[in-house]
């Protein structure tokens, strides 16, 4: 997962689709899901007591069920030649404390959202060490890393992070780290950023107004944070979990004052986390508006795999009527019933909305035509289908092929059923 530079500016599209909807105050099973949120597919060639018997997407996150078992490190190994972190304080010691205030605002942002099951509590001490290459992915610590080397630093990468997922349970990185307790738990989630560039530096906070030409390194860090805790992108302006990075010298999200470490997620990124992490005791986002993105016209639907039926993939905002802000928004394009495989139906589910006297929404959908495009938010295909190409073997009545994007077409809503 990578972010690309990218300016603040973004061309204003139209919705290019009919919308067929309908609104539910309450759902008990995901059957449809956003490229926001990752997903991972269970091996269904094997037994049905590891596979978990279903080839439905599975929502990748965190085994929360433990306090404190998400353990944390950061490698205090900086480049100096160039320097790649600038921190206000320029003592060894105070550096190292700066850009830890930094990480641990960065999780702050993750851990303290409202109806949310994850919190504070289920992170373990974050931890130092001094290894330079401290992001391994089979070693099951979730690790930041600020001067490791990679291949995934490709060109216009500014950071990526690196997740584990089982497709099986009881999968194990190692004889050592604990097995998986279901299909999509995160095993390793490592977060690396571009280290050794003369053109690329990142600052804290408290240093990005004199050092301009940075990054800011606590956005970039709590979008990677997004990404290790189960996110993939969001199309939404302004979110957390947008697909670029602020200019250099601007923060991603209004902060009271240039310097506050306070990297704000937007409502979009706040809903995703309770969709990923649900609480059973939050009834105040209980709410869920679902539907199907149909073509106007069928005939105007791309040649595609068999099973095609509606839009792939549109992205569906709901907006909240009082204040015109966006709450929510997912790609539509998929549903799935046990056991499988996905079926692309023009799906789309918005879950975990405020509901309450007066609360109402509108939605939208638009395509992913520009500035945001379907290889942002969705970068493998395999995590929606498996088949005999992706994985020798695969048993045939629980493949499927991932359709290519449809094209915009003319818009109009309609009520649904």
């Amino acid at each position: 997962m990578s972010d690309r530079i990218q300016s603040n500016s973004r061309l204003r599209r139209t919705a290019c689709w009919a919308l067929a909807w309908m609104f539910l105050l309450q759902v008990t099973e995901i059957s449809s899901g956003a490229y926001a949120l990752g997903t991972a597919v269970g091996d269904m060639r094997q037994s049905a007591s590891l596979s978990g018997g279903t080839s439905c997407p599975r929502l990748t996150r965190f085994d929360v069920s433990t306090p404190g078992a998400i353990n944390r490190q950061w490698s205090t190994s900086l480049g100096t030649s160039p320097a790649s972190i600038k921190t206000a304080d320029r003592s060894p010691d105070g550096q190292l404390a700066e850009i830890e205030t930094a990480i641990q605002q960065s999780l702050a942002a993750w851990t303290g959202v409202s109806g949310a099951a994850l919190t504070a509590a289920s992170l373990g001490t974050l931890q130092r060490t001094a290894a330079a290459a401290a992001c391994t992915p089979t070693d099951g610590m979730n690790s930041i890393c600020f001067n490791q080397q990679d291949a995934g630093f490709a060109f216009g990468v500014l950071a990526f992070t690196r997740v584990v997922t089982a497709d099986t349970l009881g999968e194990q990185l190692s004889p050592s780290t604990p097995p998986a307790a279901f299909v999509g738990e995160i095993l390793d989630a490592d977060v690396l950023l571009r280290p050794g560039d003369p053109n690329t530096s990142f600052a804290t906070p408290a240093a990005l107004a004199l050092n301009p030409n940075s990054y800011d390194l606590e956005s970039i860090l709590t979008h990677e944070l997004g990404h290790s805790f189960g996110f993939g992108h969001s199309g939404v302006w302004r979110a957390m979990m947008f697909p670029f990075a602020p200019p250099p010298g601007q923060f991603t999200g209004t902060r009271p004052t240039a310097g506050a470490p306070d990297a704000q997620l937007s409502d979009d990124d706040r809903t995703g986390l309770r969709v990923l992490y649900p609480d059973p005791g939050d009834f105040t986002h209980s709410g869920a508006i679902s539907g199907r993105v149909l073509p106007a016209n069928p005939l105007a639907l791309p040649v595609a795999p068999a099973g095609v039926t509606g839009v792939f993939p549109a992205q569906v905002v709901a907006v909240d009527s009082a204040t015109g802000a966006v709450v929510s928004a997912v790609m539509a394009g998929w549903s799935c019933s046990n056991p499988g495989p996905a079926v692309f139906d023009g799906s789309f589910s918005l879950q975990k909305l405020r509901v309450g006297n007066g609360q109402n929404y509108e939605i939208y959908a638009e395509p992913l035509d520009g500035p945001v495009t379907l290889d942002n938010v969705i970068y493998n295909l395999t995590s929606l289908c498996r088949n005999s190409v992706t994985d020798p073997g695969w048993p045939a009545q629980f493949a499927c092929t991932v359709p290519a994007a449809a094209a915009p077409f003319s818009a109009r809503i309609r009520p649904g059923p």
